[in-house]
């Protein structure tokens, strides 16, 4: 039975992973104490609704980021990957970051799904240092009010998701928008950057209406958003909600004839969920995906290879690059010193399996190209995991809001 769409194997599997790293945390306290030993802390959903695009497996690709830097820039360091759940609450997972901050001596914190989570820690980091590296959540509030010098948001945001799919659709003359929204940060910022999009295209909004996070029951949202006549449904959510509205929209004949069903924020993960049969066609942006060329394919061969033959999502392919570029600036500064460090993370280029010639911005947003996706049809798929198909790619300048003069980095 599968609980709170999280299939049993994936729970053990979190389960395990949480009470190795948990040993490993205990061991810590002791060795942290050396200076010589860097640590990085793995904050993320471990059983709930967004551990299959983060989770265990962002573990998994932290330590291959580990593997790669003792290999080349980090010879000779000591470094420590520890994880913790942040069970999708703010005071979870700022209670987790601070022990970490002041009692274990974590140098780095990285993943951070769920954006209310991620918000949380970015003003702990403000005032108690550290960094904050985030390739699970999609607020833009990260980059724009609530921007900092030590905080860096990784692969995605919900602008970068709006700007592929949204722009496209309207251009191609879907131009009347229902959404359904999840009712929190992450939603909410999702619709609004999705809703300028298609207003900045000639189209309109004609309404929305919002779930709670985890839900289980789509029918009633579903239905309101049908009702509406829109062309396009907007699905402004993501992990077990998407893939679970998803199903229940085909049930429901949500998004056929007339309507087009459009989901905000997918992940390879949600599309394996679904499957081929019911996510055929969906269009939408991603920042990685494990056939885009050689390097992808190298990496994502040894992330599979530890993770029970899963391909990895952008977020936890985000991880690597993040956790790999922390290291190799941590290496060049030769100190623990957060503000040596986070300085020399802007200054060294961002080149990995993952991202190539990527670079931060002022405001902290690591700006690098997006993809828009197609879901392919049952019959085009020639193996496991073949699931995508390139439509376009969205250059790095155009793929993420402008900076925005609510940083104050922005000059």
């Amino acid at each position: 039975m599968r609980k709170n769409g999280v299939s049993p194997a994936v729970r053990a599997l979190a389960a395990a992973v949480a009470c190795t790293f948990s040993l490993l945390g205990v061991s810590g306290t002791v060795s942290a104490q050396n200076a010589d030993t860097v640590k990085v802390g793995i904050l993320t959903d471990m059983s709930g609704p967004y551990s299959a695009m983060g989770g265990p497996g962002s573990v998994v690709a932290a330590k291959l980021a580990v593997e790669d830097c003792l290999k080349a820039e980090c010879k000779g360091m000591k470094i420590e990957i520890v994880s913790a759940d942040n069970q999708n609450k703010p005071d979870v997972g700022v209670t987790r970051a601070r022990e970490w901050l002041d009692r274990d001596k974590v140098e780095a914190i990285a993943d951070l799904t769920n954006s209310s989570v991620a918000l949380a820690v970015q003003k702990l980091i403000k005032e108690k240092g550290g960094i904050a590296m985030y390739s699970g959540p999609a607020t833009g509030a990260l980059t724009t009010a609530e921007c900092t010098t030590n905080g860096f948001h990784w692969m995605f945001d919900t602008y970068s998701q709006a700007a592929g799919a949204a722009a496209a659709l309207t251009k191609l003359g879907n131009k009347s928008w229902y959404f359904v929204t999840v009712d929190y940060a992450f939603g909410h910022s999702l619709e609004k950057d999705a809703s300028d999009v298609v207003k900045a295209n000639g189209g309109t909004v004609v309404g929305s209406v919002r779930h709670p996070l985890n839900a289980s029951d789509f029918s009633s949202f579903l239905l309101q958003a049908q009702a509406s006549k829109a062309q396009v449904i907007g699905l402004a959510d993501g992990g077990t909600d998407v893939v679970n509205a998803i199903k229940q929209a085909r049930s429901f004949s949500v998004g056929d004839k007339n309507q087009r069903l459009v989901a905000l924020l997918v992940f390879l993960s949600d599309v394996h969920a679904l499957g081929l049969e019911a996510a055929q066609g969906l269009v939408y942006t991603d920042g990685f995906y494990w056939d885009y060329d050689d390097q992808t394919r190298s990496f994502s061969k040894r992330f599979e290879a530890q993770f029970k033959n899963i391909k990895p999502t952008m977020v936890q392919a985000g991880v690597y690059s993040s956790v790999y570029h922390f290291l190799k600036a941590r290496a060049a500064a030769k100190t623990s010193d957060w503000k040596v460090v986070s300085q020399k993370m802007r200054e060294i280029p961002i080149n990995d399996f993952v991202m190539r010639n990527a670079s931060i911005r002022p405001d902290g947003r690591v700006i690098h190209d997006m993809y828009l996706y197609q879901v392919k049809a049952p019959a085009e798929s020639k193996g496991p995991w073949d699931y995508l198909k390139l439509l376009s790619v969205i250059p790095a300048q155009q793929a993420f809001r402008p900076m925005d003069a609510a940083c104050p980095l922005v000059k």
